[in-house]
């Protein structure tokens, strides 16, 4: 009997199909359709994804948060404001930034290297959520790009959400900032096929009926969790 149920699992585990990457065109077409046809607020996806991202993280760190623009956006504010009430800290500027042109020089690339050793030794952990799949990478403007020259130096690691700062949604990253760990939402991109590090997806509540048109392929989540590693 045990022989039997063994047989039948490993046939059942051949057929399994893969997990599929999703392109940019995918995914922005994917959230149209949560909001549009099964009636989910931006507010609301936000605050799932937001919640899946802390959990993947754990609660071993302490956050401090960076603008590099405050968003004119009513729901950013708004989280903004949340923020501030309950006394999480925030940042007015990074300390360790250098212009992308003063990077190109070896003199502010050793002053940023220097720079760059107070978010070592102040902080554990970077969580990047600087920029999504819609981000245009090759036309970045200040402060981003030296903001991402400060993100490839640090030592410490760097938890990713969704899509890294600096690649590209449809292909892995040749010269971006290296994330220790990545957190994909609703369904991992295609930047993600060749990721290395610790990997989570955070996307329990994406209806049945999406998985499917989409051939998704995603992985059954355990028990009531909201994310699951990769």
């Amino acid at each position: 009997m045990d022989k039997m149920n063994q047989s039948s699992a490993e046939a059942e585990a051949e057929t399994i199909e893969p997990l599929r990457y999703l392109s940019k065109g995918e995914a922005a077409a994917i959230e149209t359709e949560l909001m549009r046809d099964y009636r989910f607020g931006q507010q609301q996806l936000i605050e799932i994804w937001g919640q899946a991202c802390a959990l993947a993280i754990t609660k071993e760190y302490e956050p401090t948060i960076y603008h590099p623009q405050r968003s004119s956006q009513s729901l950013h504010q708004d989280f903004t404001v949340q923020c501030e009430k309950m006394d999480i800290p925030s940042l007015s500027y990074l300390p360790t930034e250098v212009s992308y042109a003063s990077a190109m020089n070896t003199r502010p690339v050793v002053r940023a290297q220097r720079q760059v050793q107070l978010i070592n030794d102040a902080y554990n952990l970077v969580i990047d959520a600087m920029m999504g799949p819609d981000a245009d990478c090759a036309n970045l403007r200040e402060p981003y790009p030296g903001i991402l020259v400060t993100l490839k130096q640090i030592k410490i690691p760097i938890a990713s959400v969704d899509v890294p700062s600096g690649w590209d949604v449809e292909e892995p990253s040749q010269d971006g900032i290296n994330p220790e760990v990545l957190i994909s939402l609703t369904a991992p991109k295609k930047c993600a096929i060749s990721f290395s590090g610790k990997h989570f997806l955070a996307g329990r509540f994406l209806p049945y009926d999406i998985q499917k048109k989409y051939d998704l392929n995603l992985p059954e989540y355990p028990g009531t969790d909201c994310l699951i590693e990769l």
